[in-house]
This record gives structure tokens, sequence and C-alpha cells, in this order.
């Protein structure tokens, strides 16, 4: 009888901290974000070292303080990719998913829309956190969406690679 109530109390502890660590990775960890209008939407330009901020509305974004590159966001714009002349394009962007309950990001369709021309990624701000930078991508229907990527520094950072110098001095926690 021992054994069978052993058994019964491991199977339920694996089953609460299953769910536990479920909830914590799709909801505990995250935080809806306060528009903040001028600072939540900006591009680099290729003339100057700050970025310039474009109009937007219908602002909506998450992030989470466990990693530097779960922030999402969702705006819309009257700028189409086209009127972008003079903003950093960012080559290959692969917008990383949200769960599944922020249904304004998605990240598989947003990736087909870049991979088909009808959405053009820009660079928004060169290391948000260290190795870490922000991505807006444009629709041609208006609809924008703002992401965080590893940039080569961040990724050269995180898998254990020398970093070399041209990039920035890591901040020490």
């Amino acid at each position: 009888m021992t054994g069978k109530l052993l058994a019964i109390v491991l199977l339920l502890s694996a089953l609460v901290a299953g769910a536990g660590m479920y909830y914590l990775q799709i909801y505990g960890f995250y935080y809806e974000v306060e528009p903040q209008p001028g600072q939540d939407v900006v591009l680099m330009t290729d003339q100057s070292d700050a970025p310039v901020p474009i109009t937007y509305s219908d602002f909506q974004a998450i992030d989470a303080d466990s990693s530097p590159i779960r922030y999402r966001g969702c705006f819309e714009t009257d700028l189409k990719p086209d009127q972008m002349a003079g903003f950093i394009a960012v080559e290959n962007p692969e917008p990383l998913t949200a769960p599944g309950w922020f249904d304004c990001f998605d990240a598989v369709s947003l990736g087909d829309a870049l991979k088909s021309g009808q959405a053009q990624a820009f660079l928004s701000e060169k290391n948000i956190h260290f190795g870490v930078d922000r991505i807006v991508a444009i629709t041609r229907d208006g609809k924008g969406y703002v992401w965080h990527a590893l940039n080569n520094c961040g990724e050269k950072a995180y898998d254990g690679t020398v970093v070399g110098e041209e990039c920035p001095t890591r901040p020490e926690n």
C-alpha cells in the first residue's frame, strides 16, 4: 500500500510541477507594456544615430523580465513599406512566436509576409539590451509588428564563442 501511495504522490507532484512550468512559460512572466507615444515605434535612419519616431495607433505590446527577447508588439500606421526610404532595412528577419493569447502577433503569417515582400522589416533600436536589437516590420496594409531579436554580438555571447572587439562591452548584472 505504501508503494501505491508513494507513486500517486510522485505522479501528482509531477503534474503540479508540469502545470506550473507551463503556466509560467505561457502566462506568468509576461506583462502588458503601457504605450509611450514617440518611444514605442521608432526607426533608425542611415543619416543619424538617434531613432526617429513614426506615427502609429492601436499600439499593444507585451514583455517579460525573464528574457530580453520576449518583447512583442502590434500597431497600425499610415506608412507603407515603399514610403520608408532612408530607414535601415533588416536582412532576413525572423519574427519570434508570441504566446497564443497575444493574438495580434502571428509570427508565422508575418514571416510569410516578409518572405513574399508583403511586409518589410527595419531596425528600430540597436542593442536595446546587450546583444538584442528591436525590429519593426510594416505590411502593405499598414499593420506593424515589433519584436526583439539577437544580433550578431548576442548570438556570439549566448552561444559561448568569443565576442570580439566590434561588440559593445557587456554590462555587469
